[in-house]
């Protein structure tokens, strides 16, 4: 037993003897350690206050060189009035300057030399000024006053304040210098001490590490044992990183979908905000139009009544043509304006584009020119769309001259339809559906992104001036919207150019397929524009003159200068007129005035539309024709409320307002048998 206990002892002190003997390493290393450092901290500060001791004396005795290098200058300066020298004061008094403004940076730490300094940049500038006096008086050709001056100056007490600062200041940093020097020698003597320390303990580690591998030797069989443990424990780590690894790929997997969804979704509110942008810009665009057409109403109207009234004389005449040629070019401004603010009328027709297409092959080809070739890729099939044909034809054609100034007048033009499935949003915010594509392309000078992210501003235009009023795209893009679709441009500077119309497919009713057959027996009454019908009677009728029977007419307006202008167009016409300034009024003047025979009615004014006025009155009043005037329908979305009814475009001409009177006048006439028979 007490063998057995005398092992037991011995083996825990041999397993704890090398413990002891590493602690107590530890322990002197780590005191060894801490006053090394202490040491090491102590040399470096002596280092450091050493050298900028030397740098204070270094940069003092450099500002005291470089103003004696400056007067020395000036003096030369005087006496030369070379303003060569005069430049070379002017910097070495400004290195001066800097000279001074580092050894305040470096004595800003310092109060005692820090106060010389500062009294030092005083003496500085006091003799700045007296030196920059002398050298103005020489600049100036007075150089027996800038003599008299230097010598004055050289006996000022400025420079002698300066002198003595920096005497001062180099005497406190040498005495200083000398203190740090000997700190700098302790300071390596206890290095000194501390490395024969070091080799005293290398020798211990030396024994010490003769004592470990003995211990080394008895712990190598416990050693084997735990290595299997370690094996075991690699085993399931490189499990566990395989687990981790594959997880770390499905993370990033994810990472990456996220960040094609986080750009995506970027682009879709980039996307967003330029269709709020173009839609605030419409709006803009729609209400200025509108005013500005009512504008040219009472401009159009006044310049042919003046034009009557002026008796056969030409010059007069001439004048009022040329006004009234200005009108006409406003007027088709506005309406190109009002295409882009989707505020036109819309009168939509179901259209087959292939068949549109083919027939406007002949205009193309007379507008874009002979050197331009065109090529035809049509694939619509049977698909059709309900989109107003004028506005289209206007949209391919404006499309084309483009495409032929972007080819400069020589190229290839392709006209492409297709049938379009679409995702919702996989063009802007065109909704899921079927849609048909017409592509405009051309091999021309294509566009630069920011020429692209502009393209549908009203009056932008990258043409010259006076070739162009910038409202091309901006009408496509009112209309494309207008018709429910999306209009996409695919571009790069020198690769072309392919302007693509996604337009809604139209399913055909039997409705509508019915309504051609029918169109020979009872022809329908859309809406209709006066311009569209009232072109050719233009260009052939005689000047307005007094109806043969007048219309007793009423005339509902809220704008009572457009009112105004009204009445005195109708009057000339031959027509009675009563005026209603309220469309809430218009009811009980029809009772008070009877025998109204037709309304002309404008479509947007305060309280109700005018086609919700003409809807609200009693049933005897509905029989009365109809004319709308209009400079701006944006505000009526129902387009069906037009149907029936005449639609006169402000500004209108004496010669559009007869024509379209004699439409009305025509159907009062037709409708009067009926009447009788009721």
């Amino acid at each position: 037993m007490d063998e057995e206990a005398a092992s037991f002892w011995d083996q825990k002190i041999d397993r704890a003897l090398p413990w002891l003997i590493g602690g107590a390493l530890v322990l002197a290393m780590t005191t060894l350690l801490y006053f090394a450092s202490i040491v090491a901290r102590d040399q470096s500060n002596a280092l450091y206050q050493q050298q900028r001791s030397y740098q204070v004396v270094a940069l003092a005795r450099s500002l005291d060189a470089q103003i004696a290098k400056a007067e020395s200058s000036l003096a030369r300066y005087v006496i030369s009035m070379d303003k060569d020298i005069g430049r070379q004061y002017q910097d070495q008094w400004s290195r001066a300057g800097k000279e001074l403004t580092a050894l305040r940076r470096v004595t800003r730490t310092d109060p005692a030399q820090h106060e010389l300094v500062a009294q030092l940049a005083l003496a500085y500038r006091e003799r700045g000024e007296t030196l920059n006096d002398i050298a103005l008086r020489t600049t100036y050709d007075q150089k027996s006053g800038s003599l008299g001056k230097f010598y004055q100056a050289s006996k000022a007490d400025n420079l002698v304040r300066i002198t003595s600062l920096l005497e001062q200041v180099i005497k406190t940093e040498n005495d200083r210098l000398q203190r740090h020097n000997l700190d700098v020698a302790r300071a390596g003597y206890s290095v000194q001490q501390i490395t024969t320390t070091y080799r005293l303990v290398g020798l211990i580690l030396v024994v010490a590490l003769l004592l470990l591998i003995w211990f080394a030797r008895t712990v190598i069989h416990e050693r084997r044992q735990e290595q299997r443990l370690i094996d075991d424990e690699y085993y399931r780590a490189q499990m566990l990183e395989a687990a981790v690894a594959a997880r770390t790929e499905e993370l990033q997997l994810a990472y990456a979908k996220l960040k094609q969804e986080s750009a995506d979704r970027a682009k879709i509110e980039q996307s967003l905000r330029q269709m709020q942008k173009m839609e605030a810009v419409g709006q803009l665009t729609g209400g200025i139009a509108h005013d500005f057409n009512n504008m040219l109403a009472i401009v159009v109207g006044g310049l042919e009544l003046a034009r009557l009234r002026a008796d056969g004389q030409p010059e007069i005449i001439r004048h009022i043509d040329n006004a009234m040629e200005g009108a006409n070019r406003a007027s088709a401004l506005t309406r190109r304006l009002l295409a882009f603010a989707r505020a036109e009328p819309n009168l939509p027709d179901i259209l087959k584009p292939d068949e549109l297409i083919r027939d406007m092959i002949e205009l193309l080809d007379r507008s874009i020119g002979d050197q331009i070739r065109v090529e035809l890729d049509l694939d619509a099939g049977d698909w059709r769309i309900h989109a107003d044909r004028h506005q289209l034809e206007n949209a391919l054609l404006n499309l084309a001259v483009n495409a032929r100034d972007a080819m400069d007048g020589r190229g290839t033009l392709i006209l492409r339809t297709r049938q379009a499935r679409l995702r919702a949003q996989e063009i802007e915010d065109c909704p899921a559906g079927e849609y048909l594509c017409l592509s405009v392309i051309d091999n021309g000078c294509g566009m630069a992104p920011e020429v692209l992210e502009r393209v549908f501003e009203p009056f932008f235009t990258t043409r010259a001036v006076g070739k162009g009023t910038g409202l091309g795209l901006s009408q496509i893009f009112g209309f494309v919207g207008q018709a429910g679709g999306q209009i996409r441009i695919l571009s790069k500077p020198n690769e072309g150019t392919e302007v693509q119309l996604y337009l809604p497919r139209h399913h055909v009713t039997a409705t509508e397929a019915e309504k051609p057959a029918r169109a020979a027996d009872a022809p329908a009454a859309p809406p209709m524009e006066a311009p569209a019908e009232a072109v050719a009677a233009e260009a052939m009728a005689p000047e307005p003159s007094a109806a043969r029977t007048g219309l007793n007419i009423l005339v509902v307006e809220d704008d009572p200068r457009v009112l105004a202008q009204t009445r005195s167009a109708l009057t000339e016409l031959g027509h009675a007129v009563t005026c209603c300034p309220q469309p809430g009024k218009a009811e009980e003047m029809l009772r008070e005035h009877g025998g109204i025979q037709l309304i002309i009615s404008d479509v947007l004014m305060p309280d109700m539309t005018g086609p919700e006025m003409i809807a609200a009155l009693p049933s005897p009043y509905r029989s009365i024709p109809v004319i709308f005037v209009t400079g701006y329908a944006g505000d009526v979305t129902d387009n069906s409320m037009f149907e029936g009814h005449l639609l006169l475009r402000k500004p209108y001409t004496l010669k559009a307002l007869q024509a379209i009177l004699e439409i009305a006048s025509s159907r009062l006439s037709d409708s009067q048998p009926d009447a009788a028979t009721a």
